[in-house]
C-alpha cells in the first residue's frame, strides 16, 4: 500500500477528513518552499501537492498562475523540485508528497527516468493536469513499476462513463475539481458538489477529495461532509505571493495559520 493510500485509509478509519495543500515550488523564492512545507505538516495537512512551475499552467486562475511565474523567474524547474522533494524526506518520511503539474517537463525528462528519480527522491505521487486517459498508458507503466500513484482529475463535467474509464487507470486518490473553469474561479454550489460525489461513489473504491473553491474553514467543513478530503490551495498561493518581501520563516507561519484554522474546522465537524 502506498503511502497516500495509508493516510487516507488511516484518516477514514479514525472518522476523520483528509487535508491536502498546494503550493508551488519556488514560489515566492527558493528558500521560502521547504519551511512552508514542514509549516503545512505541524498545522495538520496530510498530503501535500507541490506544483511544478510551468510556463503555461492552463488550468490555474490568476492567483496560481502568478506563482508559476514566480517561481519560474527563479528557473525552478521538474528537477529542482524533485531536489526540495529530497530535502522534505530527510526530516519527514510520512507525509504522502503528490507532484502537481502538467505533461511537458515530464516528457522532456523522460517517463521512466522521471518515475525513477521520483521515487528516489520521496515523491509518492504525480497528478498531471493536461494528460487526459486515453495518453496515460506509457507513464503509468512507468509509476506503477516505480511504486506511485497516478492521480487524476474529475470535473463537473465528467460523465459517468468517462469517470470509469478515468477512475481505472487511477491510484492512491481522485481530485474533484468542485468548480467549471479554473482554480480559484467562481462560488462553491455544495448541492452540485454532491451530487456529482454520489454520481462517482458507484464507480471506485479509490478517495475522492475536493478542491477549486475551498478556501476558509467554513467551505472547508461543508465539503468535508461529502468527501474523503479537501484540497487548499489559491489561497496559501495568494498569501505566499503578498509575502514575496518577507522572511521565510513568516511566510511559512502565515500559510500555517491558514491551514490550521481549516484543520480545526475539519476536525470539529
Amino acid at each position: 500500500m502506498s503511502r497516500i493510500s495509508q493516510v487516507l485509509s488511516q484518516a477514514k478509519a479514525n472518522g476523520s477528513k483528509a487535508l491536502v495543500a498546494y503550493i508551488v515550488n519556488g514560489d515566492p523564492y527558493p528558500a521560502a518552499t521547504l519551511p512552508t512545507m514542514h509549516k503545512l505538516v505541524e498545522q495538520g495537512v496530510d498530503v501535500i501537492e507541490l506544483g511544478v512551475p510551468f510556463s503555461d499552467p492552463m488550468a490555474e486562475g490568476p492567483v496560481i498562475q502568478k506563482g508559476h511565474e514566480r517561481a519560474l523567474a527563479h528557473n525552478i524547474s521538474l528537477k529542482a523540485t524533485l531536489d526540495v522533494a529530497r530535502e522534505f524526506r530527510k526530516s519527514n518520511s510520512h507525509t504522502p508528497l503528490v507532484l502537481m503539474g502538467y505533461a511537458n517537463p515530464v516528457e522532456r525528462f523522460g517517463y521512466e527516468a522521471f518515475a525513477r528519480a521520483a521515487a528516489e527522491a520521496g515523491v509518492d505521487g504525480l497528478l498531471t493536469v493536461d494528460l487526459p486517459p486515453e495518453e496515460v498508458a506509457v507513464l503509468k507503466e512507468a509509476l506503477d513499476s516505480a511504486g506511485l500513484d497516478n492521480i487524476f482529475l474529475l470535473a463537473p463535467t465528467t460523465t459517468v462513463e468517462r469517470a470509469r474509464k478515468i477512475a481505472s487507470h487511477a491510484s492512491g486518490f481522485l481530485y474533484y475539481v468542485s468548480l467549471k473553469g479554473v482554480t480559484g474561479a467562481g462560488h462553491l454550489d455544495v448541492g452540485a458538489v454532491k451530487a456529482k460525489l454520489d454520481e462517482f461513489g458507484q464507480l471506485t473504491d479509490l478517495p475522492v477529495c475536493v478542491g477549486f473553491g475551498i478556501k476558509d474553514p467554513e467551505t472547508a467543513k461543508a465539503i468535508a461532509s461529502l468527501a474523503d478530503g479537501v484540497v487548499v490551495g489559491s489561497v496559501l498561493v495568494d498569501k505566499m505571493g503578498s509575502m514575496a518581501d518577507q522572511s521565510h520563516t513568516d511566510i511559512a507561519q502565515a500559510v500555517g495559520d491558514i491551514v490550521g484554522s481549516i484543520r480545526k474546522a475539519l476536525d470539529d465537524r
